[in-house]
């Protein structure tokens, strides 16, 4: 329950900051679409062309198969990461105390494009590892596939911010993140797994309301209220969604403020972040 509290604290000091700066929710809106633009890209004319379901005699999918998937992680990668960097970029002038606009944001990202794309390939080729991992060896190898997936995740939580800060190479970045996360936390993300948590409790009651919403238009016989309904659900999911992910950058950039000074930032109290990340002996 301790810790439970301290993560509800850190939620609503990152609510504070977001609530100052609504503006923030705007990168994670244009990354998802953009992200879905992409997507339909590369999907879009392999289903024409039945490439999904097609093999070749010896049932493996054809040689090109695997450069077009690689290409695929690398141009999503770029686009999370860009956006991403974009919305740590503004974060961090807030939590410095400014006031940053959505033009600060995209000039921060921009201004560490290359380093964004060394990193950007850096994860795809470790995304195309683990899938060659979790096609080739069944159940044992989508487990560590999986294991491998959340280490590299865990690895990587600050590589953005650490890219946005300092005029540093991706690889510099991926050690400095491993680094930080060894020396000032440990295994222990309590803060960043109670912000999940604390969405997740949110997400399941908004689905319950929105199932009942939709049993109460079905159950009137009206076409209008059932889409009406779905409407509000979906509008409700992409709310938290997006809500989610400006937190989480927001929390991303004041763990690496933390982690650089010793002072999260303008909104965030230092004890929090002290017992919620216990430094190793």
């Amino acid at each position: 329950m301790g810790r439970f509290a301290r993560s509800w604290a850190l939620v609503k000091a990152s609510v504070a900051v977001l609530q100052a700066n609504p503006r923030l929710l705007v990168f994670p809106l244009l990354a998802a679409v953009c992200a879905l633009l992409v997507s339909a890209s590369f999907l879009a004319p392999l289903a024409l062309g039945g490439a999904l379901v097609d093999r070749v005699d010896d049932g493996q999918r054809p040689w090109w198969m695997a450069p077009v998937v690689f290409a695929f992680y690398l141009i999503q990668y770029f686009v999370i990461f860009f956006f991403n960097a974009a919305l740590v970029g503004a974060a961090r002038i807030r939590l410095d105390g400014g006031n940053p606009t959505v033009r600060d944001g995209f000039a921060i990202a921009a201004s560490r494009w290359r380093q964004i794309l060394g990193y950007a390939l850096i994860a795809a080729t470790v995304g195309m590892i683990l899938r060659a991992i979790e096609e080739r060896a069944d159940f044992i190898g989508r487990w560590i596939s999986a294991l491998l997936g959340v280490t590299w995740t865990m690895t990587t939580f600050l590589v953005v911010p650490v890219l946005v800060s300092g005029n540093v190479g991706p690889i510099d970045a991926v050690r400095q993140s491993a680094e930080l996360l060894k020396r000032t936390w440990g295994e222990n993300l309590a803060g960043n797994i109670g912000i999940g948590l604390v969405f997740g409790v949110v997400l399941a009651g908004w689905l319950l309301l929105s199932a009942g919403l939709v049993g109460v238009a079905v159950n009137a016989h009206s076409v209008v209220a059932i889409v009406i309904a779905v409407a509000v659900g979906v509008v409700g999911l992409l709310i938290l969604s997006l809500t989610q992910s400006a937190l989480q950058g927001v929390y991303a950039a004041a763990l690496h403020r933390y982690a650089q000074t010793g002072d999260a930032g303008i909104g965030f109290e230092r004890a929090w972040l002290a017992d919620a990340f216990k430094l190793k002996a």
